[in-house]
């Protein structure tokens, strides 16, 4: 397991001890969680520019629905 140090000012600090404590979690898993969905949202939209992009190159509709005139 790997260690990362991060410098906060003073009232900084505070508040996410004041809110881990709330919260009954530790630093450790505020912060752990706060970057990875972070990182996860960003992945996230950069596949949705990546596919309307692509999309945009080669539009094409996709229906789930069957059109009245190709029987049943």
């Amino acid at each position: 397991m790997s260690t990362i140090s991060i410098r906060l000012d003073e009232e900084d600090a505070r508040l996410i001890k004041e809110y881990v404590k709330a919260k009954n979690i530790t630093i450790s898993t505020l912060v752990r969680d706060a970057v990875l969905d972070r990182i996860e949202g960003e992945i996230d939209l950069q596949l949705y520019h990546d596919s309307m992009s692509a999309h945009r190159k080669k539009s094409e509709v996709i229906s789930f629905f069957r059109r009245h005139d190709e029987g049943t």
